[in-house]
């Protein structure tokens, strides 16, 4: 759920088809805050949005209890600012995989 601006969410500790895929990165770039269900990929569109509109610094805390998801959300948000990245230079959102999410996740 959202609280505002903060994306309170819970780990469910399996894997669920197509939450995460292109399709939804495609269909949360199209929207703001709130048009859509809460998902880590919209609050990425509100820091991606907030960055380059008002080129205002970004900042995102992930935080939780050991096992909660820290880590993972920390790879979905770096997926969703990789994809928006590689968007704004022309290149199609469906391209799965570049140079640029692969430095950054690997990091």
């Amino acid at each position: 759920t959202n609280i505002g601006s903060i994306l309170a969410s819970v780990n469910p500790y399996k894997p669920i088809p197509g939450l995460y895929n292109v399709d939804a990165i495609d269909l949360y770039r199209q929207h703001r805050l709130g048009e859509l269900p809460p998902h880590i990929f919209a609050t990425a569109n509100e820091c991606y949005c907030c960055l380059w509109k008002r080129h205002d610094s970004q900042c995102v805390l992930i935080s939780g209890e050991s096992g909660a998801g820290k880590t993972e959300s920390t790879k979905l948000l770096l997926k969703f600012l990789s994809a928006m990245s590689q968007t704004s230079l022309g290149a199609p959102v469906s391209e799965k995989s570049t140079r640029v999410e692969e430095a950054i996740l690997e990091s």
